[in-house]
């Protein structure tokens, strides 16, 4: 197996233009640009991974809907999805549904599914279902991750969940992690702590912090990939965090196990 790139985005719904019809939101073009450059590493499949009620996995059948949110927008995970009223599958949650427009405005026409991670996975569960993404590739198989997760909701007063002075080092402290790559780092965020502050990306994060570990279990993970934090900002009080990684030859026709 080969886990060639991640990308990492934040999900709120103005994320989508239908939804922030008026609203000058920078991270949508930091992330539609990641997501773009996770696609151009040419892996044979996309996982997006994101926050859910209840671990659950999505096939390309499933859709999700932004009715919710005042927009009468059903957006498909995958082709098979998009011709139907409705969606065979499970529906995506929002950090999902978020991913798969993102997939769909980069241009992504290959495989994909995703992977849905509740907020009360420990850092070790989160950590294991990333190394069992890897531990499903087949021979041969390039694997690329897009991982969905919001920093805090509680950057500023006027913020979802109201201001709290810790929140501010907490996001700081996922940035630094995820411009490392710093996997250790991800995975020392502290699950408690992140559910008080409303940071719906910490398992997320830790899923890929699990993946990274299993792919360089022999070499020192910033040694083999590069990374880029693109974006790093709290509008509206909660931290949106953007940025890509690369294994280092991660072109096509480069190997490794």
């Amino acid at each position: 197996m080969t886990f060639v790139a991640a990308a990492v985005c934040p999900h709120p719904p103005l994320l989508v233009p239908e939804v922030g019809r008026g609203e000058q939101v920078q991270a949508r073009a930091a992330a539609v640009d990641a997501v773009r450059r996770l696609c151009a590493t040419q892996p044979d499949r996309i996982v997006v991974v994101g926050d859910a009620p209840a671990e659950t996995r999505y096939g390309p059948e499933s859709a999700g809907s932004l009715a919710g949110f005042g927009v009468d927008l059903r957006v498909p995970l995958g082709p098979s999805a998009a011709g139907s009223a409705a969606a065979v599958g499970p529906a995506l949650p929002l950090s999902l549904t978020v991913g798969a427009w993102l997939l769909a405005s980069a241009g992504w026409s290959g495989d994909r599914s995703a992977l849905g991670v509740p907020a009360g996975h420990s850092p070790r569960a989160a950590a294991g279902l990333g190394e069992r993404l890897l531990a499903q590739v087949g021979r041969g198989e390039r694997l690329a991750l897009l991982v969905m997760g919001d920093g805090s909701a509680r950057r500023t007063l006027k913020a979802p969940g109201g201001l709290d002075e810790r929140a501010a080092a907490f996001d700081a402290a996922a940035a630094a992690a995820l411009a490392g790559p710093d996997p250790a780092a991800l995975l020392d965020l502290d699950p408690a702590l992140a559910t008080e502050l409303l940071a719906a990306g910490r398992a997320p994060w830790q899923v890929l912090a699990g993946a990274l570990l299993a792919a360089t279990r022999d070499d020192t993970p910033a040694e083999v990939w590069s990374s880029e934090l693109t974006y790093d900002d709290a509008p509206y009080g909660v931290g949106y965090l953007v940025a890509v990684w690369n294994r280092g030859g991660a072109q096509r026709g480069w190997e490794s196990g």
